[in-house]
């Protein structure tokens, strides 16, 4: 089954919009390092995303230009939608993704009105907008505005932002989130170029994921922003922010963004992001966007970061005073390659993103700070790997790379998998062909599927095609289809090194037989601290965990993974000394990584834990992204 889909897709036709003008094989399309005018749709069965009512075989949407008003008092956006699309001759409709949008007309290029029909509506993935198409229909005029709780947006109130002066909102597209304020294709398969108009109360600033377009105006009120993206990227990552906001640059192509309260903590955490741009491109080629800054936002935002284009969208809770936790920074500055410049095609094959970007996190890390920490980091993640073994089961469908349609909905599979056992698996590739050979390829392979979208079939297709080249003990070697089809870990598994925790590990052992706190704690990397406090046994007794919080101060850890890690061992132990801490946690930052976990296990505990997490959850929800309400809401904290 596996030599099937390899066959297939190394057939596969490339479809550069519908018509036959624009037809390429999907290796030539590879070979062309230049992008194509209008990007390439795969049209292979694996490339079908069933998360998208989109058919862009028929009729696809190839640019955007946005002209919207930010208005805080309705929570909405609104304004105009403005699409160029490419179609078959016959093509009599075309489909969107709509999520609440309130749709007033929608015309043509002509300003003739089209038939249109909102479909039934499904909770996760909305509603098919089909539009009726004339024979000369090339472009779509949709007037409208989102929903004051499109999932996609959340709207802070100025006490809920660090200035407590300004309102504040931003966006989170990715998975399938924009199209609650964006009338498009949403699907990440079919990349479109887009450009926007914004219109925001004047003292705000709009910052969006591209490049500025002229200089900002402010008239009678109002600001106007404008931004375009000449480069086609998935529509997710169609990214905005607007708030009191302030600049301060990092390097000749690096800046963050910010608010003034934020700013010089937040520049000196990542003054290193310059460099790392210059280390990705010495290991995998040019950085092909302009300029890379970041925004570091309120601490609601429910991810660590997001890998909008030129702007990654960052988690305050990174700042650690230290540069301890930059490898955020580093895999969303590799998504620039990974995941922006080459995207999976469907949610299948999120491991396509995520897998390659962790794997190219790491190299950006030893590349800057040395082989010690990226062993360590190397092996933190590989133990996240196991532990998704330990949770999924060893042969669950959900621990194979290549997810099956049931497995691969947005937001679907586990972390560990998707992006531990990805980077783990090119580790693996690594250590068999050889560092300087596997660069070589992975620097081709980003050159050659530039601005494409990509499938695991066709990943595999191209490796055979490109490394491989025929030799049979190599590919037995490399056991490629076990890795990508197969659940569970193949044999030939590069193991992360075992001196690289050593010490950490010993202390871990003494401390569970009775022995002391480590002494050394303290000057320990935070790979180190997360290594001890994670391998000590789930269950301690409760004199035990208040030498480790007297001696060590977790309760007052400033580094929020630190902190994380101890508060995921005290609450499983009832541990009442680390209630206060851990409301506090809870109630001053909304990152999903962190409140999740930490919620659920504490709502599972009926007697001790539900009421501390009702009570949490109570005080905490408004502040939290509708990403994670919806999330949370579901354990009924209220009831």
């Amino acid at each position: 089954m596996s030599f099937v889909r390899t066959a297939v897709a190394a057939a596969a036709i490339i479809v550069a919009g519908c018509n036959s003008s624009q037809t390429n094989t999907a290796m030539n399309a590879a070979d062309n390092q230049t992008e194509a005018s209008i990007a390439p749709v795969l049209e292979t069965a694996d490339a079908k995303d069933s998360a998208s009512y989109a058919r862009p075989l028929e009729a696809r949407v190839h640019h955007v230009a946005l002209d919207l008003n930010v208005d805080f008092e309705t929570k909405r956006l609104g304004g105009t939608a403005t699409l160029d699309i490419d179609r078959k001759p016959d093509a009599k409709e075309i489909v969107l993704d709509d999520k609440g949008l309130e749709i007033a007309s929608i015309t043509d290029g002509s300003n003739q009105p089209l038939d249109y029909k909102v479909g039934p509506s499904d909770p996760k993935l909305g509603s098919p907008l089909a539009i009726s198409l004339r024979p000369d229909t090339d472009r779509l005029i949709i007037k409208y505005k989102s929903a004051p709780d499109a999932g996609a947006l959340q709207w802070l109130t100025p006490e809920q932002t660090a200035g407590k002066k300004m309102p504040y909102l931003f966006s989170q597209g990715q998975a399938i989130e924009n199209r609650s304020w964006i009338p498009t294709q949403d699907s990440p398969g079919i990349r479109q170029t887009w450009e926007a108009t914004i219109h925001v109360p004047a003292g705000l600033t709009a910052v969006m994921s591209a490049p500025k377009a002229a200089e900002p105006m402010t008239q009678g009120g109002e600001s106007v922003f404008t931004y375009k993206m000449d480069h086609s990227v998935a529509p997710y990552m169609i990214a905005i922010a607007v708030g009191d906001l302030a600049f301060k640059p990092l390097g000749k192509r690096t800046g963050v963004w910010t608010e003034p309260a934020m700013l010089d903590r937040a520049a000196a955490e990542l003054a290193d992001t310059e460099k790392m741009v210059e280390a990705a491109e010495t290991l995998y080629g040019p950085y092909r966007w302009g300029r890379y800054d970041v925004l570091v936002l309120p601490p609601a935002f429910p991810y660590g970061g997001m890998e909008n284009p030129t702007l990654t969208f960052l988690t305050p809770t990174f700042i650690a005073g230290d540069k301890s936790l930059v490898g955020l920074v580093a895999h969303e500055l590799a998504h620039s390659w990974s995941g922006n410049l080459v995207t999976n095609a469907n949610w299948s094959d999120s491991w396509l993103n995520e897998g390659v970007t962790s794997y190219f996190e790491n190299r950006i890390m030893e590349a800057l700070y040395g082989p010690k920490r990226a062993a360590q980091e190397a092996a933190l993640s590989f133990d996240e790997m196991e532990k998704a073994f330990a949770e999924e089961g060893i042969n669950g469908p959900n621990t194979q790379l290549h997810l099956s349609p049931k497995e691969g909905v947005p937001d679907g599979g586990a972390g560990g998998i998707i992006y531990d056992k990805g980077a783990v698996f090119l580790r693996t590739m690594e250590k068999i062909v050889g560092r300087e050979k596997w660069d070589a390829y992975l620097h081709s392979y980003f050159d050659r599927h530039a601005f494409q979208p990509m499938t695991s079939a066709l990943f595999l297709a191209d490796l055979r095609e490109k490394l491989v080249k025929g030799d049979k003990a190599l590919e037995q070697k490399l056991q490629l289809d076990n890795w990508l089809y197969k659940p569970g870990l193949p044999s030939n598994v590069a193991r992360p090194d075992p001196a690289a925790f050593a010490d950490v590990d010993k202390a871990v052992s003494a401390f569970t037989v009775g022995g002391p706190v480590p002494a050394g704690f303290s000057s320990w990397t935070t790979a180190e601290k997360l290594r001890f406090l994670n391998k000590l046994p789930r269950k301690l007794p409760t004199a035990r965990l208040d030498q480790l919080n007297k001696t060590l101060k977790l309760n007052d850890a400033g580094n929020q993974e630190v902190l994380f890690a101890w508060l995921d061992l005290a609450i499983r132990n009832r541990y009442d000394p680390a209630v206060p801490a851990l409301e506090h946690f809870l109630t001053s930052q909304g990152r999903r990584k962190f409140v999740r976990p930490l919620i659920q296990t504490l709502a599972s505990d009926n007697a001790w834990g539900r009421p501390i997490a009702a009570r949490v959850y109570k005080v905490a929800r408004s502040s939290y992204h509708p990403i994670t309400q919806r999330d949370l809401d579901k354990l009924k904290l209220g009831s």
